[in-house]
């Protein structure tokens, strides 16, 4: 399993384009081969920093995915969005990452 956490700040100005094309991409990298998760989404504190959270079954699903032609052309939208750098973290595991779902009853 190959986990990407990518941070993205978008240029204030440009916010809403870089969205709707965030949203294309994630909706279209979800339904792609070899990945388990692909989500993106703006951080609490400073709405221009975009986050992706991409969980693949391995690094030729990342590689395929990240040649796809929706990846390419978010690819090179890129300069005209970004306002800072971009940060990208990879982690490598073996197995499925274990979830753990609790609801409000657990906290108390």
């Amino acid at each position: 399993m190959l986990l990407v956490h990518t941070t993205i700040p978008v240029d204030p100005d440009r916010r809403e384009e870089a969205l709707d094309v965030i949203r294309d991409l994630t909706e279209r990298s979800r339904n792609e081969p070899g990945t388990v998760t692909y989500r993106a989404m703006t951080d609490v504190v400073d709405p221009n920093l975009i986050r992706f959270f991409e969980l693949y079954e391995d690094q030729d699903a990342a590689e395929a995915q990240s040649a796809t032609d929706s990846y390419e052309q978010f690819e090179a939208m890129l300069p005209e969005l970004v306002d800072g750098e971009v940060e990208t973290m990879q982690v490598k595991f073996e197995g499925p990452p274990e979830t753990v779902r609790f609801g409000v009853d657990e906290l108390q």
